[in-house]
């Protein structure tokens, strides 16, 4: 087996500190079975873990997976603790395809998944993110990814006081859970499969757990609002990200661009200016690079690192890309 890890570029890749993002790795050693392809990634799992801490994205281009199953066995390989679906607080409708393989989102084609990080609003979040294109769309549905190190960096210079409030004072989220699956909505989990319970009582045994508030609404729904959450995090290098879903909760959740405070707040319960949630997005798209898949794409994230989002989409073909997340470093 080659000794070679195979970097491939593209045009618009972006280059911070002479590091690519995302990097790109091309099978070009023929590696044209599943199990080899596994074999090749505990053979280089040091090389490629430190190419992951970088640049915060690797996409892997070429090789042998064709299935949801191969995708299963080849993010395994990198040996990272699994992180279930069921187990998760996500607010997006999701299939499983294995145990621990899922749908990113069931959202319809032209609804777009504004940048986060994934979980970041919820007190349980992953820390390694697998993409799987199992088949594109035929017009857009790219996987926007953007460094989050880079972004709070240029917050730091260009808006210093709002760059502190958000380190200092941390935020607080406010969803409303549905009494029964959504999938139309980006956010359309139930109460019950989120917090993977059958019950009222239940429900409000783990909230209390987790630190949540929460209101039951007259048609079934849950309206639940978080402990402080971090905005920013500092990593153990050092290196400060803006670790949150700002951006998504602002640019996509329903009604929060006419008011946010409905929906984010700052730790302390304080107004998020509207004018700095739009600067903020605005800045990111500065960091932001589109991954157009191709067919047997898997793209690795760090989630502290980096955010995602999903383009919308068009065409006949049915877009699927699917998702397995990963604990630890």
């Amino acid at each position: 087996m080659s000794s070679t890890i195979h970097f491939a570029q593209v045009e618009t890749q972006h280059q911070y500190d002479d590091i690519d993002f995302p990097s790109i790795i091309a099978n070009k050693d023929n590696i044209d079975s599943i199990d080899v392809a596994c074999n090749w990634v505990s053979t280089h799992l040091d090389q490629l873990k430190k190419e992951l801490a970088q640049s915060g994205v690797v996409l892997f281009r070429g090789f042998p997976l064709h299935s949801a199953e191969d995708f299963d066995k080849f993010s395994a390989a990198f040996g990272y603790e699994g992180f279930t679906y069921k187990e998760s607080l996500s607010n997006a409708v999701r299939l499983n395809f294995t145990k621990r393989v899922f749908t990113a989102n069931e959202a319809p084609k032209d609804v777009e998944i504004f940048l986060h990080h994934e979980m970041a609003q919820t007190p349980i979040s992953p820390d390694k993110l697998f993409f799987f294109c199992l088949s594109p769309a035929d017009q857009g549905g790219a996987t926007p990814v953007c460094r989050s190190d880079r972004l709070f960096k240029k917050m730091q210079e260009v808006a210093p006081e709002l760059a502190k409030a958000m380190e200092e004072k941390g935020l607080k989220y406010t969803t409303t859970m549905p009494g029964e699956n959504d999938e139309n909505s980006g956010q359309g989990r139930s109460w019950k499969s989120t917090l993977d319970c059958a019950d009222m009582a239940t429900a409000e045994d783990k909230l209390r757990q987790l630190g949540y508030s929460w209101k039951w609404e007259d048609d079934g729904s849950l309206k639940a609002t978080t402990p402080v959450l971090p905005a920013v995090v500092e990593l153990e290098n050092g290196i400060k990200v803006f670790y949150n879903q700002l951006i998504a909760a602002y640019m996509g959740w329903k009604g929060v661009r006419e008011n946010p405070s409905h929906a984010i707040t700052y730790g302390d319960d304080s107004v998020i200016q509207a004018a700095d949630l739009e600067l903020i997005n605005s800045l990111s798209s500065e960091f932001t690079f589109d991954v157009d898949w191709q067919t047997a794409d898997m793209a690795l994230v760090d989630n502290h690192m980096a955010m995602h989002g999903r383009r919308p989409y068009s065409g006949e073909t049915k877009r699927q890309v699917l998702v397995a997340l990963g604990k630890g470093s």
